[in-house]
């Protein structure tokens, strides 16, 4: 019974000890987890932190220098990369346009008549007609310039008789009476058109003239003819247009966005297939105030002598008007990618590096580009191979600086 019951005893030791033993690794095992994981708490912020200083490096260098895009120089020749300088040039801008013969029309001229009448006898009975000033056209009775006459002729008669009168302050009287209706009389015939050499023959023959002939009152062609053998006329009705084709003008059309570079006094060259291998030098002579709303163009005008008449109204001609704009900082057309709100350049940077840069652009003019800002003189651009060079650098996320970025740089 004793050895029993020492046996049990010395069971219930070594469990209790081994007890003991378990629960003292156990309390060992969590102390040891929880100062590791302090210490991991207190290493992460570190990492954050030198992470964050990496960040805050490299915003600096990128605000320190502008993004650049990396061609090297074998790969620049195999898809043809050109840079050239920018530079200060004298700039000329040619205007190429169309322009069209029109009558000069300080040189258009309508022949009519003051009375009522008929026309009796037409000279000139077809239009296109050259006709020289002083040359008739036409001979018109009229009955009422007719009765004119007359009275005339019976005043006249009066006068001489009141001559004949022996009571010679009566005879005066009467004398400055029929002067003064004589004057008055012709007076009403000038009026008429009745030139003064036709009354002084209407006051000596004293026979009225049956019909008034109507003269051409300058050299040209007849551009319209209304009169007809027989027709009746009425004062103002309009018989002929007689067109002074000795010059004319030329009318061409220039864009809207041409037209701050035009000016009134500007030589231009003038041509026409009708003359090969000649050419015709003017001037602007007058810019018209309106705008054609279907094609956006203004007119205007030169005039240019036409001594044989072989310039025709309605013939087409070239023109060319140069205008010099004077010295500008300048690029060529090809380096500048317009992408429709901006245009970009790229500026080489020296060991196959391009940076990209948004510039303002002015004039355009025989292939060059007027530079108002975002470039230096000196500077180099590359002039081809652009789409290729833009393509790399959209593939590599590269953008030019904005302004607002810029802004905040500065």
């Amino acid at each position: 019974m004793k050895k029993r019951k020492l046996l049990m005893v010395a069971v219930g030791l070594i469990l209790i000890a081994s007890l003991l033993l378990y629960f003292s690794k156990a309390i060992s095992l969590n102390t040891i987890l929880k100062n590791r994981g302090a210490d991991s708490l207190k290493a992460q912020p570190s990492e954050h932190q030198s992470t964050s200083e990496q960040q805050t490096t490299t915003e600096g260098q990128m605000s320190e220098e502008p993004p650049t895009v990396e061609i090297p120089p074998d790969k620049q020749q195999l898809i043809g990369v050109k840079t050239v300088e920018v530079s200060i040039k004298p700039l000329q801008k040619i205007i190429r346009t169309v322009g069209r013969i029109e009558y000069d029309e300080r040189r258009l001229f309508t022949v009519n008549t003051k009375f009522e009448g008929w026309i009796e006898k037409l000279y000139v009975n077809y239009t296109g007609r050259y006709v020289k000033k002083g040359e008739p056209l036409a001979e018109i009775y009229s009955p009422e310039l007719f009765a004119t006459q007359q009275e005339f002729i019976n005043v006249t008669k009066w006068a001489k008789q009141s001559k004949e009168i022996k009571n010679e302050t009566m005879s005066n009287l009467i004398l400055k009476d029929a002067e003064a209706i004589i004057e008055a009389a012709k007076q009403r015939l000038r009026l008429w058109d009745i030139t003064d050499e036709q009354i002084k023959k209407i006051e000596e023959t004293g026979k009225p003239i049956r019909t008034l002939t109507i003269y051409s009152p300058v050299n040209g062609y007849i551009v319209q003819k209304t009169a007809l053998q027989g027709m009746r006329v009425m004062p103002g009705e309009k018989l002929f247009d007689v067109a002074d084709l000795s010059t004319i003008w030329i009318i061409s059309d220039i864009y809207e966005y041409e037209l701050p570079l035009i000016k009134i006094g500007q030589k231009a060259n003038i041509n026409l297939s009708y003359f090969p291998g000649k050419e015709f030098s003017s001037a602007i002579d007058y810019v018209y105030p309106t705008l054609a709303g279907e094609t956006r163009t203004a007119k205007v005008r030169f005039t240019i002598a036409n001594p044989g008449g072989q310039l025709k109204p309605q013939m087409f001609t070239n023109v060319e008007i140069k205008i010099n704009i004077g010295n500008k900082l300048t690029i060529p057309e090809d380096a500048v990618i317009d992408t429709g709100t901006r245009q970009i350049v790229y500026v080489d940077r020296g060991e196959g590096y391009f940076e990209p840069r948004e510039v303002i652009l002015g004039l355009r003019a025989e292939g060059l580009r007027e530079v108002i800002t975002g470039l230096k003189a000196g500077e180099k651009v590359a002039s081809s191979a652009t789409f290729l060079i833009d393509s790399e650098a959209k593939l590599k996320g590269i953008e030019p600086i904005t302004k607002k970025q810029k802004e905040v740089i500065n």
